[in-house]
């Protein structure tokens, strides 16, 4: 993609406008570090074009206080970007869940929210953030994620992070990064801190 254009122009009957325009299906997946921070990179944005923009964190625990969190509702109180809207639907990281079941019940209405919000095109940017777990895992059904995403109305794009994204989710997707680590300060036993990791 040279100079930002592509290889192939398709020949779909869409003009360049239109063809630009489509809602996208994008995952970030991998186990490297950094895929609900590129995410977050695209709601910043998303609310500086004035979209309204959901983010709907399906894992990390609404005790865990999010750098991006803050800022993004700073930001989108400010009156000058767009709305923002933050929904937290987890009890914990993956690796320390205690109550599964309770999380299991948590991540399925968060998608059910979703999808009203889906319905009523409420957001034009949706982060659903480590929302890639609850799909490996099964609690949710990746066949009917994919079917209402791909029937999503308007021009809503959404944006899918975690590890082990279902190769149905890959295949939907019209963009898909996998963030792949090469060394992490953990390797090292140096645990998170602040700034980088929250």
């Amino acid at each position: 993609m040279p100079q930002g254009k592509p290889n192939t122009v398709p020949d779909d009957g869409l003009t360049t406008r239109q063809r630009r325009n489509r809602p996208l299906l994008m995952v970030h997946t991998g186990p490297g570090k950094g895929k609900s921070t590129a995410a977050f990179g695209m709601a910043l944005r998303a609310w500086n074009q004035g979209w309204p923009v959901g983010v709907f964190q399906f894992v990390k625990s609404a005790k865990w206080r999010v750098g991006e969190e803050r800022a993004l509702r700073v930001l989108g109180a400010s009156g000058e970007g767009g709305p923002v809207v933050w929904h937290k639907m987890g009890e914990g990281w993956s690796w320390t869940q205690r109550d599964m079941e309770s999380s299991e019940e948590a991540a399925r209405e968060g998608w059910e929210q979703v999808k009203r919000d889906l319905a009523a095109e409420t957001h034009r940017l949706y982060v659903l953030d480590e929302f890639a777990y609850p799909l490996h895992w099964g609690w949710i059904d990746t066949a009917e994620v994919v079917a209402v995403l791909r029937a999503r109305p308007g021009t809503q794009h959404v944006v899918i992070t975690g590890r082990n994204a279902p190769p149905e989710l890959l295949d939907a997707a019209d963009l898909v990064t996998e963030m792949t680590k090469v060394k992490h300060p953990m390797d090292a036993g140096q645990k998170g801190q602040r700034g980088i990791e929250w």
